[in-house]
């Protein structure tokens, strides 16, 4: 029988995660709401059917018929492409692939690997949804296991082809290493962004003796390199889909963004997760999470989101003088049009109507190289008609000071959200407005984030750079 697909191209890509990444397995446990998934050494990685799902998204219909196949009641079509697991990289660069051994010659226990202890105590990560007026909602508390940021993962990817075309594994790598490709759930909250590594690649023609014996000869664990792979020239990013947003933020005072739950000093702590670094020589170094300020994309979404629907409404003069209780619900919250555009939409009770955001957002993780000031304030309810201190009700939260240190926030507005659909182009030219006056507000130290924003916390004064161009200073 002929072999219609003579060609292979091959290529391995390893990956880095600039912010923490949420694989979630659909499992829960004692701890937690939502475990990632997790190979069998209880390591996290990336299933192949999310990379696969990712790349096929990411290509026009018919592309995705043509390679990645298509099943209807009439005919249907096998994928081309075949992807591999992503595993996740030990401390010394190698990818842990198959079952792990962790005793040594001797019989006696190694010094087990510092990624792998990581993995083995991931961080939690605390969510609180917050309304319009500013309180939780009533069932909106959850959390989720995440991996952290640093962690790097490797897969490879086949493509057989009739003609040995590259142009097509091209547009594929292309993809992976655009500035809005995000991996996992909660790319709108923070997570999910990835810088691309190393990319190796070869393509083979089997109908060749040489490069037959050479294909048959790459084994299908990660762990082993194969040595037909050549380097790939990583391509310039040139994503035009997003407007570039940059605000270089200097607190001006105590921040607080929690961590869900307290310590033996205070009754609510500062929320930390340790970093992965790696050095010139692509060897693992834990940060520990005391070493590390973290400021939540989530947190940076929720209070944008609140203030362009403030702003929203003022340019549509819409006031809550005019409207009845009922009436003012369609315009705040996630209701707001404003909001619907350009954070999402989470749809109806029923799921429908369901919109996902255009807004992509990255957590701000620091490594400040001097030691951090941390301070517990304390704090009493105070009755209102006596003027004494109301019984039981003393707590204290763990702040942070660092005027010294400045925050990168960057966001990435989808283009097409604003400019599609000519027909409502005044009603979007006022979201993208209230959206850029809600940013110039961050930057002004008007809108202030984290927790205890009403006792002066969380206020920064800043830069706001569209496109590489300074907007505000």
């Amino acid at each position: 029988m002929k072999n219609t697909y003579k060609y292979r191209l091959l290529s391995r890509i390893t990956l880095e995660a600039l912010s923490p990444l949420v694989i979630g397995s659909g499992n829960k446990n004692i701890k937690t709401d939502s475990v990632v998934a997790k190979d069998v050494n209880e390591l996290p990685y990336i299933p192949a059917t999310t990379l696969a799902g990712l790349i096929r998204h990411s290509l026009p219909e018919e592309e995705q018929r043509k390679w990645m196949g298509f099943q209807t009641k009439e005919e249907s079509y096998g994928s081309q492409l075949i992807l591999s697991e992503a595993k996740i990289l030990s401390e010394d660069g190698k990818p842990i692939d198959g079952l792990s051994n962790e005793e040594s010659i001797d019989g006696l226990n190694n010094k087990e690997d510092a990624v792998k202890q990581l993995c083995h105590q991931l961080p939690i990560r605390q969510h609180v949804r917050i309304n319009h007026q500013g309180v939780a909602e009533k069932n909106g508390k959850f959390d989720e296991e995440i991996v952290p940021k640093g962690m790097r993962f490797c897969f490879e990817m086949e493509l057989m082809s009739e003609e040995g075309d590259n142009e097509i594994m091209d547009k594929i790598l292309s993809t992976i290493q655009s500035n809005g490709f995000r991996i996992g759930s909660g790319s709108r909250s923070g997570f999910g962004q990835i810088s691309i590594v190393s990319i190796l690649h070869r393509k083979l023609n089997l109908s060749i003796p040489e490069d037959l014996k050479l294909y048959l000869s790459k084994s299908s664990s990660l762990e082993n390199i194969w040595e037909g792979f050549e380097p790939y020239t990583l391509a310039e990013n040139t994503n035009t889909d997003y407007i570039s947003y940059e605000l270089t933020l200097q607190p001006t005072d105590f921040m607080f963004f929690g961590a869900g739950f307290g310590n033996e000093c205070s009754d609510m702590t500062f929320v930390r997760e340790a970093v992965i670094q790696w050095d010139n020589d692509d060897r693992a170094c834990i940060i520990e999470k005391e070493k590390v300020i973290l400021i939540p994309g989530s947190s940076v979404k929720g209070a944008l989101a609140h203030r362009t629907a403030y702003h929203y409404n003022k340019l549509k003069r819409c006031f809550a003088d005019d409207k009845s209780a009922e009436e003012l619900q369609e315009y705040v919250g996630k209701k707001n049009e404003a909001v619907k555009l350009l954070f999402g939409s989470e749809g109806d009770n029923r799921g429908k109507n369901k919109k996902r955001g255009n807004i992509l957002i990255s957590d701000i993780i620091k490594i400040p190289t001097e030691e951090l000031e941390k301070k517990v304030l304390n704090h009493v309810k105070i009755d209102r008609f006596t003027g004494g201190a109301v019984s039981g009700a003393l707590f204290s939260e763990e702040v942070l000071y660092s005027p010294e240190n400045s925050f990168t926030l960057e966001l990435l507005l989808y283009k097409a959200a604003i400019t599609e659909d000519k027909k409502d182009k005044e009603d979007k030219e006022k979201v993208f407005k209230a959206f850029e006056t809600a940013l110039t507000d961050l930057c002004k130290g008007y809108l202030p984030l984290g927790g205890g924003v009403n006792r002066g916390n969380g206020t920064f004064k800043g830069i706001l750079k569209k496109n590489g161009e300074t907007i505000y200073e």
